[in-house]
């Protein structure tokens, strides 16, 4: 069974995780991979988009062109930075440091939660109270078990409003890292293995979810029991990707293979009627499950995967200099997804409170793609003025 020790050493055929430094050195930091980068800023834009209900550019986003959006790109991706910047941290600096940065990470993904939940809780009791209407999204049910009982169930992870339940699951499956890692030191198929029955038990069984006060099935809806299995595929991608010096074997049939499923999914999962054009599905079959990640969609995310990582072109591409600030975005994914939120919140409140006319529209989603570009760029010009102060200012992941 392959092992990550066995995939360090040179000239290992299968793959393998970060390349062994040479004797009596420690092993470099990570580089960052500007496909990562650009691909995460490119889904958290979306998710803004796609978090303001009758939002004409929403359109236009990944989930009317296939299977898969924006949130299993989100976390597909944490687990491959996950494994580059923690897998290769447990190497560098021993299992005590490399606990040590996740702990706090962890906290840190909870502080910003705790932040964002209370804000929101705040910003909407007072739109309330100013306008007498009530919210037909995100932090309703808090609210109705009142403000304080809503605000703590919130921090406890028991009650998870819509639109702010992708981080609690970021810091649970990544508080469950040093456990993959370990696993796959010591054999990256059994570790998919497992979480790959994890993940088809979750989809047979929806019982098989944790708690959720705030939803009307009671449970997560990204349930983590499925979707710890795109975080694990993620992880196991990475070392794949480090094996072949960044790029997957590029192999005719399997190019031909994924591009003939994207087509299919774009068919079939294609926003005809809110496009004004022909039903073209082949299948009269239901959009698949996102809470508990269809195989549909797992397939659809793994195509993308597939051919992001094989096609020389999307490397190339990742840097191009007109992609410098989603490059940014992507590099400062928690803050950039904190004020998308946010910035989404104002444009869910704007479109409730008045018609989402065309100005409005383009006011809302100019002004918060402005915000999130804006941030990006000042928190990257200030990590650089860190960087050239001090060569370990610059934190993994």
């Amino acid at each position: 069974m392959t092992r990550l020790d066995d995939l360090e050493r040179p000239g290992a055929a299968a793959p393998r995780a970060l390349p062994p430094p040479p004797a009596g050195a420690p092993p470099a930091k990570p580089v960052r991979d500007a496909r990562v980068d650009v691909v995460r800023g490119l889904a958290l834009l979306t998710i803004f988009i796609d978090h303001i209900p009758r939002n004409a550019p929403a359109l236009l986003t990944l989930h009317n062109f296939g299977f898969s959006d924006a949130a299993e790109i989100f976390v597909l991706l944490a687990g491959y930075s996950s494994m580059i910047a923690y897998g290769g941290l447990f190497r560098r600096a021993g299992i005590r440091t490399a606990l040590t940065r996740i702990a706090k990470r962890c906290l840190r993904i909870y502080l910003f939660q705790a932040g964002l939940l209370l804000a929101t809780l705040v910003i909407v009791r007072i739109w309330m109270d100013l306008t007498g209407l009530t919210p037909r999204f995100g932090v309703a049910p808090l609210l109705q078990m009142g403000l304080l009982p809503g605000l703590l169930r919130g921090l406890a992870l028991n009650a998870l409003p819509n639109y702010l339940d992708i981080l609690p699951l970021y810091i649970l499956l990544l508080a469950l890292f040093p456990l993959i890692y370990l696993g796959m030191r010591r054999g990256i198929w059994g570790v998919l293995g497992l979480s790959g029955a994890l993940w088809l038990a979750a989809n047979v069984d929806h019982q098989l979810n944790l708690p959720n006060a705030a939803a009307v099935d009671d449970g997560w809806y990204f349930n983590p029991f499925a979707w710890q299995f795109l975080f694990v595929i993620g992880a196991a991608l990475a070392v794949a990707v480090r094996a072949h010096d960044g790029l997957l074997p590029r192999r005719g049939w399997a190019v031909a293979a994924a591009a003939a499923y994207l087509a299919f999914a774009f068919l079939q999962g294609g926003s005809w009627a809110e496009w004004g054009l022909p039903d073209l599905r082949p299948l009269g079959i239901g959009p698949p499950d996102k809470g508990h990640v269809a195989p549909l969609r797992l397939i659809n995310m793994l195509a993308l995967a597939y051919l992001l990582f094989s096609m020389p072109a999307a490397a190339r591409a990742s840097r191009w200099r007109g992609l410098r600030l989603v490059d940014a975005c992507g590099r400062h994914s928690l803050e950039i997804f904190a004020a998308g939120c946010l910035a989404a919140l104002i444009g869910r409140i704007l479109y409730r409170t008045f018609d989402p006319t065309w100005p409005l529209q383009v006011a809302v989603n100019v002004g918060g793609i402005a915000v999130m570009l804006g941030l990006a760029h000042l928190l990257d010009a200030r990590l650089r003025r860190a960087t050239e102060t001090g060569p370990d200012a610059r934190r993994p992941g």
